[in-house]
């Protein structure tokens, strides 16, 4: 039984690509297929670079820099893949790899981290942010999106089966594609995170600095309650605009080495996030570190926080919203248990994944 695995692209590493490295290694003799790499990637993934095939894009000068300008090509890149000497397709795919070519005598397995967001749900507010709303250029990014749509619905039947990263992701999928999907919640490395019991008088975001992680609300929220103090470590477009509107009270490290986003996790009164996401790794490494988290109830937060027990859940993506939640949290500070916060993040490990993903496979290859 020859197995082909399918990916994006590994360039960063991300939540999809450590859950490919975890895929990979339920499947050790698999080949790999990816639009275009970087080898440190693949280093720090433990993936053999001779596992691995690529697309023409791979030999576009400076791809790696300027991938996500070639995206008019992905669709293109990703159909060039001939994988008829493969019984098994499993592609891992927040974009194109669920679009690879099948023939009716193979089965398709898609590990689907999302639709792409910004061809559908966040498509407005991927050109008003991008100020692609109006002119030429933005007409003409307008009618590639809109065939970016069309060719996503025509790949749909191209998988025989979905899975889906959280319920959130499993309503999307059934939203847009109009198929049913398993659930498996993707794999965090829980072991790299110890409990620790000394918190300390401030809060914590780590992120993307990006609009639709929503860190303004959180800075705007801060500046209504200047004896408290927030920390907010990552990078990202943004980090201009936010610091304009930020107060003294708010404390901006940038990008920060894994070892000091631990220490910080560890130590924080509580992790806070306004944003509305497909799962939410940072959630479940925060509470790993026995940190109560205070999010934003919709997306894949609601499926890791448990409200009022590891963390509060706040209803409204709002300032006046988030204000409330952090006194109801003040309020009940002492009544968190960071034991229990901590045992509710084991449910998202490694292991678990392994065990699940596997599982479903070879239910569904039985049953083939």
């Amino acid at each position: 039984m020859k197995i082909a695995l399918i990916h994006d692209w590994i360039i960063d590493i991300g939540g999809s690509e450590k859950a490919l490295r975890e895929i990979y290694s339920i499947f050790p003799s698999a080949d790999i297929y990816t639009l275009l790499f970087k080898e440190e990637s693949l280093k720090k993934l433990s993936i053999p670079k001779n596992k691995v095939n690529t697309s023409f894009i791979q030999k576009i000068p400076k791809s790696r820099e300027i991938y996500r300008n070639l995206l008019p090509l992905f669709p293109l890149a990703i159909e060039q893949f001939d994988l008829s000497e493969y019984d098994i397709i499993i592609s891992s795919s927040h974009a194109v790899a669920k679009g690879v070519l099948t023939n009716s005598k193979q089965l398709h397995i898609s590990y689907c981290y999302t639709p792409m967001r910004y061809v559908w749900d966040l498509y407005h507010q991927y050109l008003r942010e991008s100020n692609l709303d109006r002119g030429l250029r933005g007409f003409l990014v307008k009618i590639f999106l809109h065939y970016l749509r069309i060719w996503d619905i025509s790949t749909v039947n191209r998988v025989d089966k979905f899975i889906a990263i959280s319920r959130y992701i499993s309503k999307r999928i059934r939203k847009i594609y109009g198929r049913n999907s398993a659930i498996i919640y993707p794999p965090v490395d829980i072991d790299k995170f110890e409990l620790y019991e000394k918190k300390e008088n401030f809060y914590l975001t780590v992120s993307r600095l990006v609009p639709y992680k929503k860190i303004d609300i959180l800075i705007k929220a801060f500046a209504n309650m200047p004896d408290k103090k927030l920390i907010i470590i990552g990078d990202g477009p943004d980090m201009k605009k936010l610091k304009k509107i930020a107060k003294s009270n708010v404390e901006f490290l940038g990008y920060q080495p894994f070892d000091i986003v631990k220490e910080y996790l560890q130590r924080a009164k509580a992790f806070l996030f306004a944003g509305e996401e497909d799962f939410g790794v940072v959630l479940v490494e925060a509470q790993a570190c026995g940190t109560p988290v205070i999010a934003y109830s919709q997306g894949g937060a609601s499926e890791i926080v448990i409200d009022q027990k590891t963390g509060i859940l706040f209803k409204e993506q709002s300032v006046n919203s988030l204000i409330e939640a952090i006194k109801d949290f003040e309020k009940k500070e002492d009544s968190f248990d960071f034991s229990v916060i901590r045992e509710n993040s084991i449910r998202f490990n490694k292991e678990r994944f392994r065990k699940e993903f596997k599982n479903f496979v070879f239910s569904v290859i039985e049953n083939v």
